[in-house]
């Protein structure tokens, strides 16, 4: 955020967020596969209990993980052009509950 890549600042809240939600099923032993922060905690909810409004927020990470990287994620241009300060900040706030909720889990 500080250096204003908010596309790297999205990307990093998703990943983020992933290996948080990782960690839990790391916690339980169990596998997890896959990048998708929504399905991951989908699986989770199960026996976690996940609030929806966290998978919601992995919804919008999960947005972030393909287009924040790479230059073909849009027509034309490249993700810097694309991603603003608003976006990262929600992102880091979203990713931010995330981790919040898989710390509770694993402690």
């Amino acid at each position: 955020m500080a250096s204003e890549s908010y596309e790297w600042s999205c990307f990093a809240a998703q990943q983020s967020a992933e290996k948080a939600v990782k960690a839990v099923f790391e916690k339980h032993g169990k596998q997890a596969w896959g990048h998708t922060v929504s399905l991951l905690l989908g699986e989770l909810s199960r026996s976690a209990g996940v609030p929806p409004e966290l998978i919601e927020k992995a919804k919008i990470l999960d947005k972030y993980y393909i287009p924040a990287r790479y230059p073909n994620g849009f027509e034309s241009g490249a993700p810097v052009d694309f991603f603003i300060r608003t976006e990262a900040e929600q992102a880091i706030d979203d990713a931010a509950e995330i981790i919040e909720f898989c710390r509770d889990q694993i402690d």
